[in-house]
């Protein structure tokens, strides 16, 4: 029989892989956090993941241990930044469109991040890019349309509107300017996007 712990009744062997999954973990964490503060600043500038390692201070076996490729990094690191920046409940569709973009603008380098991968997940039909886009477009429509329909309901919004096609059209119209903002960041993302609050007005 196993040897048991008196306090938990647990295999010891199995804490000891509950921590050591625990510490892998934390040390996932901890890669992202200074990935992403780099990352931030100027984009992935097509950098190796060699570089990459050397830029964040972890050694390249390191990097590889918690992520099989360049793209799987990135892919993650985007998604932390995601996670982190949240969502609030409150706001219309037009404003959670106009505050996404507004807090993108402090981080010209995320954009970038953004606008590559998007562009990488359309150069082959399976990638992890494309199933993460894919999905994320799926989840944010969904979220929109949603937040649309609520507003339908209480007479915001014109009730005569497709909610899921203006979710479409809100996500194609942050997305685009962003890239344009990119280009010439003297176009006005806040003042633009907000156009949209009057068209949907009943």
């Amino acid at each position: 029989m196993p040897e048991t712990s008196p306090a938990t009744g647990d295999d010891p062997a199995v804490g000891r892989r509950r921590g050591s999954y625990a510490k892998g973990v934390a040390r996932r964490q901890e890669i992202l956090d200074r990935a992403l503060e780099v990352f931030q600043d100027r984009g992935d500038e097509g950098t190796s993941l060699r570089r990459i390692a050397e830029t964040i201070g972890v050694s390249h076996a390191t990097l590889l241990h918690h992520f099989a490729s360049r793209e799987e990094l990135l892919l993650a690191v985007y998604a932390h930044a995601e996670a982190r920046r949240g969502t609030d409940d409150e706001l219309g569709p037009v404003d959670t469109m106009v505050d996404a973009a507004t807090k993108n603008a402090h981080v010209p380098g995320m954009v970038q991040l953004y606008s590559t991968l998007l562009a990488g997940s359309l150069q082959g039909e399976e990638s992890p890019s494309r199933d993460f886009f894919t999905a994320r477009f799926a989840e944010v429509r969904s979220y929109v349309a949603d937040m649309v329909r609520a507003r339908q309901a209480e007479g915001e919004i014109r009730a005569d509107l497709d909610a899921d096609g203006i979710a479409s059209l809100l996500i194609a119209a942050s997305d685009g300017l962003q890239i344009q903002w990119l280009l010439e960041p003297g176009i006005d993302l806040e003042r633009t996007l907000e156009m949209f609050g009057p068209m949907l007005r009943p």
